[in-house]
Parts: C-alpha cells; sequence; structure tokens
C-alpha cells in the first residue's frame, strides 16, 4: 500500500501551464506504475498519463505532446507537466499507482490520491 498526495493545482488561463505533483509513501515507491487521470463535474473519470517502472511514458491522445509525465524515485515523487492548457480540461486531477504493469483503467488502480482541482479559464 502507498498513501498518495497531490500538489499544484490552481487556477490557469487558457494556453496557460501547471506542474501537478504527487507525493508517495513508503520505500517501494520504485515498483510502482504511476497515473494520472482526471475527472470533470458529472464525467467519467479518464486517464491522462502514466510511467512505468522503467520510465516508459504513456499519454492519452488528447494530451500527447502538450502534457509531461515523470518521475523522481530519490524523492518519491510524480510529475505532471500541463501545457497549453484548455477550459475543458478543467477537473480534479488525480494521481494512482498500481504494482506490475501499465494499464489504462482506473479499474485497474488500487491507490489513490485525494486530488487536485485545476480550473482553466477562457
Amino acid at each position: 500500500q502507498v498513501q498518495l498526495t497531490e500538489s499544484g493545482g490552481g487556477l490557469v488561463q487558457s494556453g496557460g501551464s501547471l506542474r501537478l505533483s504527487c507525493a508517495a509513501s513508503g520505500r517501494t515507491f520504485s515498483s510502482y506504475v504511476m497515473g494520472w487521470f482526471r475527472q470533470a463535474p458529472g464525467k467519467e473519470r479518464e486517464f491522462v498519463a502514466a510511467i512505468t517502472r522503467s520510465g516508459s511514458t504513456y499519454y492519452a491522445d488528447s494530451v500527447r505532446g502538450r502534457f509531461t509525465i515523470s518521475r523522481d524515485n530519490a524523492k518519491n515523487t510524480v510529475y505532471l507537466r500541463m501545457n497549453s492548457l484548455k477550459p475543458e480540461e478543467t477537473a480534479v486531477y488525480y494521481c494512482a499507482a498500481r504494482l506490475y504493469d501499465f494499464r489504462v483503467s482506473k479499474d485497474d488502480y488500487s491507490n489513490w490520491g485525494q486530488g487536485t482541482q485545476v480550473t482553466v479559464s477562457s
């Protein structure tokens, strides 16, 4: 089990940038696949990006080329750099973790943070 705490959300104008951070507890952080998901009001929680133990990265088509996920195993932290943000990307962004292999479904992640709000104004 790993505890996750997100930070870095806030209000940004359309076209702006934010960097989200997710700090994890425990000594086995490097063993986890780390993912970012988001949930807008009235919508399902959706996959945004993930990074494996070896550093391979995966992105939703809607964010590829604008968002970058990275991890620092020495700091037990995963980051999501978001550029060229759009108003429709206003959502609560969640950090998630799972052992072993990458999965895109939220149902395959058993560890979640409390979320951080990102609001993109037009």
